[in-house]
């Protein structure tokens, strides 16, 4: 992805089993947990780089005795920040007494940080927040040990208006109108409440309150909690709490589209956003690593028992395809023959470009992230090659000498490193002329392997603004003279915002939205732009489930193609003399290659949840009124 997008977040638990003794003798140390939950973070880097927090609870700890321990970071290298302040107190209270060394009783005591309960979250903020106030894990605190409740998660609310509302309907005054701090307070009330009516029926029957403390840890019904918390949101999630006592759960939203991946043996259960993260931390096989179910909760209680529990009736599975195209990490099994599979099935349209004409063309790629895309689209010509050659021998067979074989079995498709990001490069100056020269020079281009016949092929992850590939990327590869330039998106034509996680929040950012406009002008079509926004102003006062997407007018008038060609016109500068062309990927296609992850809503405006129509609309009427404001 050439332009600047910000990413998902990641979260990761980590519940040891085991009594700590058992990895200091297996493993040689009491900090096995913290040093599993820094890979488990570190692995998910890709996830986030706003900030990282990282939460922990000690099991059966003493009244007085510290059991909660939590840490954040919003600096540059928020991850390592994070563990050096763990590492930085670990050593100060081992130098300060060095009876702790062999002792894991004292260690677990004393010394912050260790326990059996582990949370860790990477961010980027989705609403441009980068405060230390912002980043996960969230804590609401309380003298209850089972009121304590930690969160964090992966996840974006449209309705975060009507969650707040239904807080001061219950009496509460939260601090702040934000997705995390509503659902929080949320599962919050719901937490206290089920505390309550437990306290009272311990009380019932003779208990004291110190005595109906573990009576009430083992009888909370974490599955009723959340179902309760949970009626109206609007919004995908994958989020994970701990309670002050051990129990813990993570919730995924009742579409998918946002993922979670759980492991479980007799030490350990962990969970994390992406599958090759547990596989590569505990060296496990791919079949043993499972997704939580939408709808579903995995509810670790304190005294390790582990169930998956249906918490919402799943809706159709619209599990976020931009995971496979992009966020998630490609050596992951099935994403990378997802992403291959982008690149072998949008060679036909690139064929049709370049007119069949494989021996006068090159096959790049930009940015790394789609050098994979890029192996399956050099398969698939490499195969049309073949094809080509086989075809030849079978007609020329009888008139073929040895020398013009070798001549023929030795051509193959060609392939070069063409553009390479300048990683030092920084675009320090905020002024926009000065910037945008800078901007182009984001990528340095190799010399002397590209010739005035050739055309050139590159391959990008998805195209969302198109600034880098107009101010940048075409002009650089211009300077290679050749014929022509075919940028090739392994992604659709993105259309429409998201609102799930995914900072795109405003239409008029997208260059599909502003290829349509330009195209509704040119043909007399722009009233179409009015009749649109009167449509969804008039839907403003509707319930969610009423509300229809009426931003999909705005595309109806034309085809895929011509949105693409206005697209490519408007990203190539006067001074660039090659000829441009702009190829997507169909959605067709996408759901082809990858058909566990079906959700399309940014490509197609079918949004998995009533909210998602909300918020297109609104984005669409901010569009038009002119308002720089986010639609939810």
């Amino acid at each position: 992805m050439s332009d600047a997008l910000q990413h998902e977040c990641g979260i990761a638990y980590l519940r040891l089993l085991k009594p700590l003794e058992f990895y200091k003798e297996k493993y040689g140390t009491a900090f096995y947990g913290i040093q599993k939950m820094y890979l488990l973070m570190e692995k998910q880097h890709n996830r986030g780089q706003d900030g990282a927090g990282f939460a922990s609870i000690k099991l059966d700890m003493e009244p007085g005795e510290r059991y909660i321990s939590r840490v954040r970071s919003n600096d540059p290298q928020a991850i390592q920040d994070v563990f050096s302040q763990i590492n930085e107190r670990v050593n100060e209270e081992m130098a300060s007494h060095p009876e702790y060394a062999d002792n894991v009783a004292l260690q677990k005591k004393h010394i912050p940080y260790i326990g059996e309960v582990f949370l860790g979250h990477v961010r980027y903020g989705t609403f441009g927040k980068n405060s230390i106030e912002s980043v996960h894990p969230f804590l609401r605190q309380n003298n209850w040990m089972h009121r304590n409740l930690i969160i964090a998660g992966n996840f974006n609310m449209t309705n975060v208006k009507e969650l707040f509302s239904s807080l001061i309907e219950l009496g509460q005054h939260p601090k702040e109108m934000a997705d995390t701090v509503t659902v929080m307070e949320k599962i919050g009330h719901f937490l206290d409440d089920e505390v309550t009516d437990l306290y009272q029926e311990c009380k019932n029957n003779g208990l004291s309150k110190r005595e109906a403390s573990p009576v009430i840890a083992e009888k909370l019904e974490i599955a009723k909690i959340l179902r309760r918390a949970s009626k109206g949101w609007d919004g995908g999630y994958a989020m994970a709490g701990l309670l002050g006592h051990g129990d813990a759960f993570v919730f995924r939203d009742p579409a998918g589209i946002r993922p979670a991946y759980f492991y479980q043996d007799d030490e350990i259960v962990v969970v994390a956003s992406e599958r090759p993260v547990i596989q590569t931390v505990f060296n496990v096989d791919f079949d043993k690593v499972q997704e939580l179910q939408p709808g579903n909760a995995l509810i670790i209680k304190k005294n390790g028992k582990v169930t998956e529990e249906e918490i919402i009736t799943p809706t159709v599975k619209k599990a976020c395809s931009f995971e496979r195209i992009y966020f998630s990490r490609g050596s992951d099994a099935e994403i990378y023959q997802e992403r291959k599979n982008l690149g072998k099935l949008i060679l036909p349209a690139v064929l049709e470009a370049i007119d069949n004409d494989t021996d006068n063309t090159v096959f790049s790629y930009i940015p790394n992230t789609a050098e994979t895309s890029f192996y399956g689209i050099v398969e698939a010509a490499q195969d049309f090659l073949n094809q080509r050659k086989n075809n030849f021998i079978l007609q020329n067979r009888d008139t073929l000498t040895k020398e013009s074989l070798q001549e023929l079995l030795s051509v193959k498709i060609r392939t070069e490193k063409v553009a390479i990001k300048d990683a030092k490069l920084r675009t320090f100056i905020t002024e926009d002329s000065s910037r945008n020269d800078l901007v182009a020079h984001i990528y340095d281009v190799t010399y002397g392997v590209i010739k005035p016949t050739d055309n050139l092929v590159i391959i990008d992850d998805s195209i969302v603004r198109g600034t880098t590939l107009k101010m940048s990327i075409i002009k650089m590869m211009d300077r290679l003279k050749p014929k022509s330039i075919i940028v090739v998106s392994s992604a659709p034509q993105i259309r429409y915002p998201d609102c799930y996680g995914i900072d795109m929040a405003k239409l008029e950012g997208l260059v599909a939205f502003q290829a349509a406009l330009e195209l509704l002008k040119e043909r007399n079509l722009y009233h179409i732009v009015e009749s649109v926004y009167l449509k969804c102003k008039a839907q403003e006062n509707l319930k969610d489930s009423e509300v229809v997407n009426f931003v999909t007018e705005i595309y109806a008038p034309f085809q895929p193609q011509e949105v693409s060609d206005k697209i490519a016109e408007m990203l190539t500068d006067v001074s660039v003399k090659a000829e441009v062309k702009i190829i997507f990927q169909t959605v067709e296609n996408l759901h082809i290659a990858c058909p566990k992850n079906l959700g399309d809503w940014y490509f197609t405006g079918d949004y998995p949840t009533p909210g998602g129509n909300r918020v297109v609309n609104r984005a669409f009427m901010n569009f038009y009124e002119g308002k720089d404001a986010r639609a939810y």
